[in-house]
């Protein structure tokens, strides 16, 4: 018989909260919008299981020990928004030297990474659940990241919601302080007018130096998987940008750690 939830029970009790940090920070604008669509048995599955062992809500109460989330002491990417996961799974698989904290709030794809990460033996995984701001500034320690990865994120359109887009020079200047010198924020939109502004945004900001020596948009580089959102945009005529830009070494900035994590290992262009 199909179990009906009473007002107020979690859809999930040992998986993730519906609003990890609940009251506690002033309701910023969002870069995000939270998707509510069916869960499947399997990703149902995946979430009770495995969200206590590979699962984190932000609430932004704690500082995260890193080595100890993953149990090593690899080089850190963040990856902020993975839809339902494939992509990241075939990065992680690709490089197990490299962990992977995965951030969304899409419970589908976190249950559907879950089930990837453990049918493919994946330990380099872990998927978390809220505002990747609240992430960064609360939860995370200066120079703790070896890189940071946005693909494909919302790209509000309309003119009056650019405001909410995630890569601004205030994001920017929040997660320059949690990468490691050398670190690379790789970004991949297949919305042109976004793309524009990212390179734009990412230049400008003093933290900042572009890969391509050149400057402009970066090829597609190997370890970026083709998703299948980003072929359905192709198959629209799309043109997907790949930018990436690497953390730098202030040289009037000692307090700067040199000897931070490792970091993924990216093309210079």
């Amino acid at each position: 018989m199909r179990h009906t939830r009473a007002k107020g029970e979690p859809r999930f009790p040992d998986g993730p909260k519906a609003d990890p940090a609940g009251s506690h920070f002033e309701r910023r604008i969002r870069s995000f919008q939270p998707r509510r669509s069916r869960v499947t048995a399997g990703q149902a599955d995946a979430l009770q299981r495995l969200w206590p062992v590979w699962g984190l809500d932000i609430d932004g109460q704690r500082t995260i020990d890193l080595g100890e989330l993953f149990g090593n002491a690899r080089p850190v990417v963040l990856e902020i928004g993975f839809g339902m996961g494939e992509a990241t799974a075939e990065m992680a698989a690709s490089d197990p030297g490299t962990n992977i904290l995965a951030v969304d709030v899409h419970t589908p794809g976190q249950g559907n990474l879950l089930g990837l990460a453990e049918r493919n033996d994946l330990a380099n995984i872990r998927v978390a659940n809220g505002d990747a701001i609240i992430l960064l500034r609360e939860m995370l320690t200066p120079a703790s990241l070896a890189g940071l990865r946005v693909y494909f994120p919302d790209p509000w359109p309309k003119k009056r919601h650019h405001k909410r887009r995630l890569i601004q020079p205030e994001f920017l200047t929040l997660a320059a302080s949690r990468l490691a010198p050398g670190a690379v924020v790789h970004c991949a939109t297949d919305w042109e007018p976004y793309a524009e502004q990212m390179l734009e945004v990412l230049t400008a900001h003093p933290d900042f130096e572009n890969t391509v020596p050149d400057g402009g948009f970066a090829p597609r580089p190997g370890h970026r998987p083709r998703t299948r959102f980003e072929g359905q945009g192709l198959d629209k005529g799309h043109v997907v940008n790949d930018l990436l830009f690497r953390r730098v070494q202030h040289r009037d900035a000692p307090h700067e750690a040199q000897d931070g994590p490792g970091t993924a290992q990216y093309p210079t262009g």
